[in-house]
């Protein structure tokens, strides 16, 4: 090592004589140094130096503060606070002598592996351009051939077979007011995109309401209005999230756009003999000046979401490639501009989900105004069903349009199910030979409904008979509510005070506790302890209640058990109880409202508390809001006179 400085100290070994150690060991200092700094070069240098807080320790004329400053800049540590002494200095340069020469080492090996690798990238440019070449002088020859042609004529006649539109096809709506059930949504629709400054939008609501239906529709008559911000030719550009993924390598990006590599993904033939990158863009700038629509828009990939959120704050879309060479006088001035200036992607979105919105990303919630989609009631699924009727020309057996409605809840459903009974009537027809109208009836729905092996959506029904032990709550599921039916049958304690309550053990930690505080509050309201009485309380179906919710439901299937006081059966109830006996607020009002509305029930029973939560224009139910458990027994609880049939 000390051979290999000698090249760079500043004396001959003859001449350290003439020198005392400590200006010996200044020199070997300013060498070593002087060594740094050329392998560095000085701004480096000076930027690590203060990196490592060692800049005013290297301007030092203390000796023993400039090989402090040497030790924290060769072994980059700026921990090292231990000032050295003259006794120790020669050994600490010895190290430093050791690290410099590995530096130095290691410095002479990656110049001769960059140079190699120079070398083998020049190499495989030449045979790549050569490549090229033979390429052009193969398309110059002419790129068709016998072969080719025959494939392009199958093609040409593949083109013009053509099979009859699909039923859907045929039956979708054809402007918004054939959108049934949710005119309060499609009216805060065209409110948000008619205005001169557009909203982005995210829908929710069930499958099968017409969702992307109402967006395509919304846009087509939002265009005719004098204050729209959109075009007569504003696109509409719709794609399925759940297709959307986020590429790491960033090859391919369908919704943001990508840059096509000129060597491994193929340029145009002008730009890959120069080795040009091309960008390709995606659907946010063909969308540009139009709608977005991007469907279950909560399915996509979380790191594409947050792409997304970039370009819907910038509306543009940049692109970025290391093969880009801005001084290159041979990039077209279309790709110059796209690296520069980016491609526009001024767009509104519009993303549907069947999520719950606390499932949806919050910063894109947060850009988004949101409207709900409304389940569709029984009502809205046979009028869909008449709709389609009309359009191909048909009758309909009465009672048809109400089976249909008791096997779902969708209308894209309900359509299937009347287009595979249009076929099925049809064909019948054919083999009769008959010539008249075609008459849908209720065989051949039954029929198809059998096939299919298709269940009632609604399997719990409001019932005209009062029962003792059995109540209805409600639930939500997704956005649709439903019928909870609950019961509970008591018997006195083999032993007073040593009763039991058993309860359903799939059914949840939260309805358990809403037991309990039904025990709480039958002892509070009757003076009776359920300590006395064996009860045994089961929700019907063994589903899992996520929420006090069912407390007041369960209370009142308890009580009537304990007292036998029948209760009506064409009442749901909803809401939490407390050990005071106070009905509290509970969620999902509404959805529990049309659930109980599509069981059949007269009343829904609801917290006072969620009064703003009941829909203004309800029809076809009566809501009852109440505080207490008193209130609740007024409406739900039947004399037991009402048994023999007198008043």
């Amino acid at each position: 090592m000390k051979n290999f400085l000698e090249k760079f100290l500043p004396w001959e070994k003859g001449e350290q004589s003439r020198f005392s150690e400590t200006e010996q060991l200044k020199r070997q200092v300013t060498a070593l140094f002087t060594l740094i700094t050329n392998l560095m070069g000085p701004d480096k240098l000076v930027l690590k130096a203060s990196k490592l807080d060692a800049l005013h320790l290297m301007r030092s004329e203390v000796l023993e503060e400039r090989v402090l400053a040497l030790q924290r800049i060769v072994f980059e540590d700026p921990t090292i606070d231990q000032l050295p002494t003259l006794e120790t200095v020669p050994a600490i340069l010895d190290e430093i002598e050791e690290e410099i020469a590995d530096i130095i080492a290691r410095k002479t090996v990656e110049d001769k592996l960059e140079k190699k690798i120079a070398e083998r990238m020049q190499q495989r440019h030449e045979e790549y351009i050569k490549e090229i070449k033979m390429q052009i002088l193969r398309e110059n020859s002419g790129p068709e051939n016998p072969q080719t042609l025959k494939k392009l004529a199958r093609l040409e006649k593949l083109e013009q077979k053509k099979l009859a539109r699909s039923a859907m096809e045929v039956l979708r709506p054809t402007s918004t007011a054939e959108i049934v059930g949710q005119e309060r949504a499609v009216q805060a629709l065209i409110a948000k995109l008619s205005s001169p400054y557009p909203q982005h939008i995210i829908l929710y609501g069930p499958p099968g309401v017409g969702k992307t239906t109402a967006a395509r529709l919304t846009l087509e008559e939002v265009k005719k209005l004098k204050t729209s911000p959109f075009d007569e030719d504003a696109p509409f550009v719709e794609v399925d999230g759940t297709t959307l993924r986020w590429d790491p390598r960033d090859i391919t990006n369908p919704l943001l756009g990508s840059v096509h590599d000129p060597i491994y993904q193929g340029a145009k033939r002008d730009l890959a003999e120069t080795g040009i990158p091309e960008p390709k863009l995606g659907l946010v700038t063909e969308a540009h000046g139009g709608i977005l629509f991007i469907d279950e828009i909560g399915e996509m990939d979380p790191i594409l979401q947050n792409k997304l959120l970039k370009v819907l704050e910038d509306k543009r879309v940049y692109f970025d490639s290391s093969y880009y060479d801005p001084t290159d006088p041979n990039v077209p001035q279309y790709i110059r501009k796209l690296f520069e200036e980016g491609a526009p992607a001024d767009f509104v979105l519009i993303g549907a989900t069947t999520r719950e919105p606390a499932d949806i990303n919050p910063a894109i919630r947060s850009r988004c105004a949101e409207i709900f989609f409304e389940p569709l009631t029984p009502d809205d699924i046979q009028q869909i069903v008449r709709n389609a009727a009309a359009k191909l020309g048909v009758k309909l057996e009465e009672g048809v349009t109400e089976i249909i409605s008791e096997y779902t809840i969708e209308g894209r459903k309900a359509i299937n199910i009347f287009a595979d009974a249009y076929g099925l009537a049809l064909y019948r027809q054919q083999q009769r030979r008959e010539e008249r109208k075609l008459v849908i009836t209720k065989e051949h729905i039954c029929e198809v409904i059998q096939t299919s092996r298709l269940s009632p959506y609604v399997t719990v029904k409001a019932g005209a008979e009062p029962q003792v032990g059995r109540v209805f709550g409600l639930g939500v599921y997704g956005f649709v509510g439903s019928v909870l039916e609950i019961e509970a049958v008591a018997f006195p304690a083999r032993e007073e005070g040593r009763g039991s309550i058993r309860f359903n053990e799939t059914a949840g930690s939260m309805a358990r506790d809403s037991v309990f505080n039904a025990a709480s509050v039958f002892r509070k309201l009757t003076g009776d302890d359920l300590g006395n009485y064996d009860v045994h309380v089961n929700v019907v179906g063994g589903g899992n209640i996520d929420g006090p919710s069912a407390g007041a439901a369960i209370f009142l299937a308890i009580y009537s058990a304990v007292t036998g006081v029948p209760l009506r059966q064409d009442v749901a109830i909803t809401g939490e109880i407390s050990i005071q006996g106070m009905i509290k607020a509970v969620g999902g009002v509404y959805e529990k409202i049309y659930g109980a509305k599509q069981a059949g029930m007269k009343k829904v029973i609801v917290p006072r508390e969620n009064e703003k939560d009941v829909p203004r224009d309800l029809k076809g139910i009566e809501v009852v809001l109440v505080n207490t458990v008193e209130e609740v027994l007024d409406h739900l609880v039947v004399e037991k006179k009402a048994k023999t049939g007198t008043c």
